[in-house]
């Protein structure tokens, strides 16, 4: 049996600065602080603040293909498996912990919160207790939210957000993919073990783009019914952020508006993309 880390595995923003510890901590990949002129020039993205703190949310699952060809068939057979188990799935909520390994901190953060999912696209973060950052997606956009600093930051999510922009974002709705076709355009599979009744997968994202941020994407799920375990994205600097998932509800009944937030009078709303 081989784990991630064994070598012979197949291989196939505006941040607030008195906000920057918590950046670590928060819970997803929101935290651009690009231009239009980054996206479209594409310098400053290895070096930059905020591309590190691209990962936060979690939603993440995933895997593709490979080529010793027992190891494709496995894969095919859990892929077929995986994607009839996301037929049920209307609604999902769990509590997480969020644990940020960084290259500069000796002992890793620690942060617990809760996410809240409905199909397609639909979701909201919260991290904290009470709540220091909560994402939310409704329609065509997203909200970043720091309640104690009465800040907003949007950012648009359809058609009309840039192409570099969708295919980063497409890693929040991994774990939860519309189809076979999208999930494979959009990953490769690095591995894929089974170990104490949990599937655990590595991936790749295709997107040249997401790779400059994030080199890998590892998914661990029930064996038995493909239910979210943990998500651990790794990025280019080395620093890795991890959810692992607990008290997981599968069809809950979520208020019809947990993912609408409208901002009170006195909180300042900007638009990076915009800037």
């Amino acid at each position: 049996m081989r784990s991630f880390d064994d070598p012979r595995r197949v291989h196939r923003g505006y941040e607030p600065h008195s906000c920057a510890a918590a950046s670590w901590s928060a819970p997803a990949l929101w935290r651009f602080r690009w231009s239009r002129h980054d996206f479209q020039s594409g310098r400053g993205l290895p070096q930059s603040k905020t591309w590190r703190l691209f990962g936060r949310i979690f939603f993440a699952l995933v895997l593709s293909f490979a080529t010793q060809n027992s190891f494709a068939a496995d894969a095919n057979a859990v892929l077929d498996s995986w994607f009839a188990a996301q037929k049920n799935l209307q609604t999902w909520s769990a509590d997480f912990v969020q644990t940020r390994v960084l290259q500069t901190l000796t002992q890793p953060l620690v942060a617990t919160g809760h996410v809240s999912f409905a199909m397609p696209d639909q979701f909201r973060w919260e991290l904290g207790q009470p709540a220091r950052t909560i994402a939310v997606r409704h329609d065509d956009e997203m909200l970043v939210i720091y309640p104690l600093l009465k800040r907003a930051e949007r950012y648009p999510m359809g058609t009309n957000a840039p192409r570099e922009w969708r295919d980063a974002m497409s890693l929040l709705q991994a774990g939860f993919p519309h189809s076979r076709k999208e999930f494979e355009s959009q990953f490769q599979l690095l591995s894929l073990v089974e170990t104490n009744g949990l599937w655990q997968f590595a991936l790749q994202p295709k997107s040249r783009f997401a790779r400059q941020m994030m080199t890998e994407l590892r998914i661990t799920l029930a064996a038995n019914n493909f239910s979210l375990a943990s998500t651990e994205l790794i990025f280019v600097d080395g620093s890795r952020m991890r959810n692992d998932f607990t008290n997981a509800i599968l069809n809950p009944a979520l208020d019809k508006n947990f993912s609408e937030w409208q901002p009170p009078p006195d909180y300042k709303v900007t638009e990076p993309f915009k800037q």
